[in-house]
């Protein structure tokens, strides 16, 4: 059951937006942005770059010129809930190679910033039911519509955690964005969602996958990687939404060749972007080079300390290093990479937990159990009430053996 909840999440979650594509444009034409707005390339560049403060403030003067505008309003919408789930620890990719993004605990998000993300949704589809209300087949305010009920959805799942009302909002975009190829088959931004839906549940087993049809959710995994490959090779601006997908959904089938292809083709294009960098270093351990793994890991690194990554949480590579090393029993080189974390001023916090009882077990492992147990403390401190701190209170009570 719980499955069939998240069938749709994938639909709606590329880790970047959706953004629409101008009304009647074709593949191969030159692409303009909507709303016309001399800052749209600034904002967009700055967000894929992960530069998440200059890009919101980009996006608020876009809104503010065009106030009536709901893909104005997406666009900022987008920006300030990726943002938060950035803050919060929600965008690792390797949890959406698997599932187990549904029971992975991040931080609390901002009570204040969740309240902007629903009135901002609440603004867009205002805009958009007004202009749906006058013409039911008005396919640009279908589009939009989808990308604010797809975003939604993506917050009530991942912030939330209200999973009825994320497959209902999932499933009102798939709705939306269906009705827009039927008005519209040569507009590709509307195969994002439909394209991620369609491999989501063609994915499935086949019991759920023969629930999921008998409630009209039907999908074909095969179409909806030719509907995601459709988009990444268009010009429009979900073209890096697409690929971004195809690399989650290509790693969940053990494509790692085609995975990588794509995700070096982004890596020059944003470079600050630490997690594009990040996962190929994962999908190159995935693939079985752990050598490769481990030289991306420590570039990540070095870069982040001569300040390529600012305002970005590059310590994830220390975390990855560390795992890495532990899985090969390198039990000495696993504590010190570990332990890199404490060279960083202002760790992000799941990290800098995760970082202490990985070192305290590794040095359990090497029989310095002073050491370990000052790595369970410091673990401990940093959040006495997270499921991390419970399992550093265990090590300290009984040293870790492995099992």
């Amino acid at each position: 059951m719980r499955l069939c909840l998240l069938v749709a999440l994938f639909s709606c979650l590329s880790w970047q937006p959706s953004f629409g594509q101008q009304p009647g444009a074709k593949p191969g034409d030159k692409f303009s942005y909507h709303p016309a707005d001399p800052l749209n390339a600034a904002a967009f560049d700055h967000f894929y770059d992960m530069d998440y403060d200059s890009a919101i403030q980009e996006f608020t003067q876009i809104q503010k010129r065009h106030p009536d505008d709901a893909d104005a309003v997406n666009h900022l919408l987008t920006a300030v809930l990726f943002h938060e789930l950035y803050r919060i620890g929600a965008l690792s990719a390797g949890e959406y190679a698997s599932d187990s993004f549904v029971d992975t605990q991040h931080h609390g998000a901002d009570p204040r910033t969740c309240d902007e993300i629903k009135s901002l949704a609440e603004k867009a589809q205002a805009i958009e039911e007004k202009r749906l209300d006058a013409n039911p087949n008005d396919a640009a305010a279908l589009y939009s519509r989808g990308v604010t009920r797809g975003e939604f959805a993506t917050y009530t799942a991942l912030i939330e955690h209200a999973w009825f009302s994320a497959l209902r909002n999932a499933v009102g975009a798939r709705r939306d964005h269906e009705k827009v190829l039927e008005l519209d088959p040569q507009n590709v931004d509307a195969k994002l969602i439909v394209g991620a839906h369609n491999y989501v549940i063609g994915s499935l087993p086949w019991s759920l996958k023969a629930a999921s049809s008998a409630v009209g959710l039907g999908g074909n995994k095969e179409k909806g990687l030719d509907y995601l490959h459709d988009a990444a090779a268009s010009d429009s601006e979900t073209r890096i939404d697409a690929k971004i997908l195809l690399v989650v959904f290509l790693r969940r089938e053990r494509r790692f060749d085609e995975s990588l292809q794509i995700i070096r083709s982004l890596e020059p294009q944003y470079p600050h972007n630490v997690l594009f960098v990040m996962e190929e270093g994962n999908l190159l351990r995935a693939k079985g080079e752990d050598r490769d793994a481990e030289a991306i890991y420590r570039r990540v690194w070095q870069d982040g300390r001569n300040g390529k990554y600012s305002g970005l949480h590059y310590e994830i590579a220390a975390v990855a290093l560390g795992d890495l090393l532990r899985s090969e029993k390198n039990y000495a080189g696993a504590a010190a990479a570990y332990d890199m974390m404490n060279e960083v001023a202002k760790p992000d916090p799941e990290m800098a937990q995760k970082a202490a009882l990985g070192a305290g077990e590794m040095y359990d492992m090497l029989r310095n159990r002073d050491l370990a147990v000052k790595r369970y403390q410091a673990a401990v401190a940093v959040d006495s009430g997270s499921s991390l701190a419970e399992t550093a209170r265990k090590r300290i009570k009984e040293p870790y053996t492995g099992s």
